[in-house]
């Protein structure tokens, strides 16, 4: 796995975006450290909740914290390249759009963890093999749901 400039890794191998929260009037004047993905998907979830399209200054002033204005862009750049946010030029900047919600940012990611792997059919049985009965019967019903809407179409 390659990291960029500037990330750390943590020790389950995901990147750590560095983003610290501030806590605002508490007793613990140390500052509490996000969660992997939190800082996105908290976001993601103003973008959902936004009227239209939004600059950057719109989502920073809404989300909780003390976050740079570059630091909302870094995140916002990286939904785009994730495929889970949209933005279109307004001016000499950019205004942005949700395009996914939650579930479909974990699902971007599932699947960047499953593209970066040389053997799919290997990493695909691992994971059914550690899902629990009910998530294996969710996935079984969710892939007959599928294969029953596209009838004729080839598999991968």
């Amino acid at each position: 796995m390659s990291s960029r400039p500037g990330s750390r890794t943590g020790g389950d191998g995901t990147e750590d975006d560095g983003v610290v929260e501030r806590n605002k009037g508490g007793a613990d004047p140390a500052p509490r450290r996000r969660g992997q993905g939190e800082l996105e998907a908290q976001v993601l979830a103003m973008l959902r909740s936004a009227p239209g399209p939004v600059p950057v200054a719109w989502v920073q002033e809404r989300l909780a914290g003390d976050l740079a204005y570059t630091t909302v862009i870094t995140i916002l750049t990286r939904l785009h390249g994730k495929g889970a946010v949209a933005r279109e030029r307004a001016g000499r900047s950019f205004v942005w759009t949700a395009v996914a919600d939650e579930a479909g940012l974990a699902a971007l990611r599932m699947r960047k963890v499953l593209d970066a792997e040389a053997d799919r059919e290997a990493v695909l049985a691992s994971f059914v093999t550690a899902l629990s009965p009910n998530d294996e019967r969710l996935l079984r019903e969710l892939l007959s749901d599928t294969s029953e809407e596209a009838p004729g179409e080839a598999e991968d």
